[in-house]
């Protein structure tokens, strides 16, 4: 078969690869399709002439430099390295590349308008979206494995490439974008709706993995690469591991494919974020004041500073920086580092010991107790957004580390879930600086524990201890700061 029209594109030429794809002879059509299984056990002259054809084609284009424009961070142009890596093509990433610098030179533009990344140089002119680069690395190596052995497994390559796209980066964008203050402003009920959309695209992802190693077929393919880049971004940006255990099929294939050479090759060692990113604040450029004409002021004759003038004049000695309010109360019996070494070394008999010992060390005089309940537990309806909420907290109460104990503890099965806490505090009232400086501390409600009610003292017992179930209700998670 030397050549044959492209059905549904009038005069448009195809080829025959030797992975058995077409192509548009003026130009890639978008049609991709497969010869039938027939044609790959064709012994006919012409297809074996145009396989020959082809593959040295290919083997020229193979030799050429080609040069990918992108920071060396960036996920898309992971997919394109990858794929570079298991067809053994050369693909140099271009050196000291700068966004917002080097997009922006009128020799980047030619390639891509926009000045997006990243962009493909080749020999015959640049490519640009980061699926079509890696479609076009893939398609450099005949008879490529990454795009499988039959039309239905090309056709479900392609169905997930999709899906990655559509599904996975998009549903992910709307999570992290507006936390990052690109885009559409921060809204709590629109990223619920996110998170909500979201987590649908990973339980379809998550059933389909729960019986696949791979998406396609029983080894890594395109679909993986593209697929694993696009997670990537959440792994390590948003998708803490408390989220991530809803979907246990999806963190065994996502680990599993960062852990294979090709990809640990591009991407490195790969680390799980710890906490979902905090709202970036959008701050507004302040009003430039509109500039007042100076008055004329009639010249002054400078005169000379007399010698004991100057010597004042000079810069006084920093003045030591005022101490903390806390530091100058009257010394405590309490040790609060003591207690807090006590509660992270006791494993067994807690209330023997622990509880114990933290009465025992307790002074009243020195410290206070209070109980804390966030206001708006009826927003707490995703587990693992609640969960965040509180490690957010308690990240920006460390300015009161050196003067503070706190528990803090998730509370239900079900949403929406309580959130309630226990907090030592140095002196008799909640510090002041702690209160300027935390604004999560207006978000509960505080009152100071009363320690001659016996019935408030065994609830500072059992918060201290993480009882289960707690007031009735199973524990979803419990925090410590100290």
């Amino acid at each position: 078969m030397g050549s044959d029209e492209c059905k549904g594109f009038r005069g448009a030429r195809v080829y025959s690869m030797g992975s058995g794809a077409m192509e548009c002879g003026s130009g890639f059509c978008g049609a991709t399709s497969f010869v039938s299984s027939s044609l790959f056990l064709s012994s006919s002259s012409d297809l074996r002439t145009s396989t020959r054809t082809s593959g040295s084609i290919l083997h020229s284009k193979l030799a050429m430099a080609l040069v990918l424009h992108s920071g060396a961070g960036n996920k898309n142009a992971f997919k394109a390295l990858i794929a570079a890596e298991y067809c053994g093509v050369k693909v140099d990433l271009v050196k000291d590349f700068q966004m917002g610098v080097s997009n922006k030179t009128p020799q980047f533009l030619k390639m891509n308008p926009l000045g997006k990344v990243p962009v493909l140089e080749t020999p015959d002119g640049a490519i640009f979206e980061s699926n079509a680069i890696a479609r076009h690395v893939t398609k450099l190596k005949a008879d490529n494995p990454l795009y499988g052995s039959s039309l239905i497994e090309y056709s479900r390559i392609e169905q997930w490439m999709d899906f990655a796209a559509t599904e996975i980066d998009a549903g992910l964008a709307r999570w992290l974008y507006p936390r990052l203050g690109f885009g559409i402003p921060f809204n709590a009920a629109m990223e619920e709706f996110a998170i909500n959309y979201f987590k649908r695209s990973l339980g379809a992802l998550n059933t389909h993995l729960a019986n696949n190693t791979y998406l396609v077929g029983q080894s890594v393919t395109l679909a993986d690469i593209v697929m694993t880049c696009n997670l990537y971004m959440g792994f390590s940006s948003i998708m803490t591991k408390a989220f991530t255990s809803e979907f246990p099929h999806v963190e065994r294939y996502f680990w599993t494919m960062v852990n294979q050479p090709n990809f640990k090759k591009v991407i490195g060692e790969v680390k799980q974020a710890e906490a979902v990113p905090a709202v970036q604040s959008q701050k507004k450029a302040p009003a430039k004041e509109h500039a007042k004409p100076k008055e004329a002021k009639p010249k002054e004759v400078k005169k000379e500073a007399p010698p004991k003038a100057a010597e004042a004049e000079e810069e006084e000695a920093p003045k030591p920086k005022p101490k903390n309010p806390l530091d100058l109360l009257p010394p405590s019996k309490m040790i609060l580092d003591e207690w807090k070494r006590l509660y992270s070394n006791t494993k067994t008999n807690f209330r023997e010991v622990a509880i114990k010992g933290f009465w025992d060390m307790y002074d009243p005089e020195g410290y206070s107790l209070w109980f804390c309940e966030y206001k708006y537990n009826e927003e707490n309806t995703v587990s693992f957004v609640t969960m965040n909420k509180v490690g957010g907290f308690l990240q920006r109460m460390d300015l009161a580390r050196k003067y503070a104990f706190g528990k803090m503890l998730v509370i239900g099965e079900n949403p929406p879930f309580k959130v309630k806490g226990l907090w030592l505090f140095r002196g008799q009232e909640i510090p002041q600086f702690v209160i300027d400086e935390c604004y999560d501390m207006e978000l509960y409600e505080w009152t100071k524990v009363d320690i001659s009610d016996e019935v408030q003292k065994e609830r500072v017992n059992a918060m201290i201890e993480d009882q289960e179930p707690f007031e009735g209700e199973p524990l979803l998670d419990a925090k410590c700061f100290k």
